[in-house]
């Protein structure tokens, strides 16, 4: 049973990455890097391109951030992107050359790099409530030959800090049940731990001294 799960799931990969069409034209799902798959899972082979996110790294809560996800170098002949968002409570926002996806964007059809560089613009609507985001991004330069081989992807991630941001852990409440009052006693306990071995030896040491007396 677990042999036939493996091939059926070989099978899945071999038939998506022999599918360079749907893989590259019309963008896919679940490669952003967000669930640990990118789509370097099929494009390999070309040199290797540079990724970055470009916008603000903090946002009001319910506000509007105008981001791009970039990508440089590589074969740079075309390429295409996944971004998704870590919350269900964010709202990612199609820009040129990207549509979206379930909660996911993705291009559109491949675009032509210019200069070496190919820009992706979306916006990001933040929650209204203070959390700290994680946009999550992968790109794939392309030779544009319509085949997996010779490409190259590359993923990324960008914290946005909404508000405040995800309320951290108080100094009194840090999950281990003691906080700084255990922190502090810590010395204390490791003198004792100390010297419990030095006391046991000079007991036995002195117990002939006893006995022959």
């Amino acid at each position: 049973m677990r042999l036939s799960f493996r091939i059926a799931g070989v099978v899945a990969v071999s038939s998506l990455c022999a599918s360079p069409a749907f893989a590259t034209s019309t963008g896919v799902t679940g490669q952003t890097g967000k669930d640990g798959a990118t789509c370097s899972t099929c494009h390999k082979g070309g040199e290797l391109p540079t990724v970055e996110f470009e916008g603000p790294t903090s946002l009001a809560p319910g506000a509007t951030g105008q981001y791009a996800f970039i990508i440089r170098g590589g074969p740079a002949k075309t390429g295409g992107v996944g971004i998704a968002v870590d919350s269900t409570e964010a709202t990612l926002q199609a820009g040129e050359g990207t549509k979206k996806l379930g909660a996911e964007l993705t291009h559109a059809q491949p675009r032509a790099f210019t200069n070496n560089e190919l820009r992706f613009p979306f916006t990001l609507v933040a929650p209204a409530t203070d959390v700290t985001l994680t946009l999550f991004g992968a790109g794939n330069s392309s030779n544009a030959d319509f085949h997996t081989d010779g490409d190259r992807a590359v993923a990324t991630k960008l914290s946005v800090t909404v508000g405040k941001g995800t309320p951290g852990v108080g100094p009194d409440d840090d999950g281990e049940g003691g906080g700084c009052a255990a922190a502090g006693s810590a010395p204390l306990w490791a003198l004792v731990l100390a010297a419990s071995p030095l006391a046991l030896p000079r007991r036995r040491r002195r117990s002939p001294r006893r006995q022959a007396e």
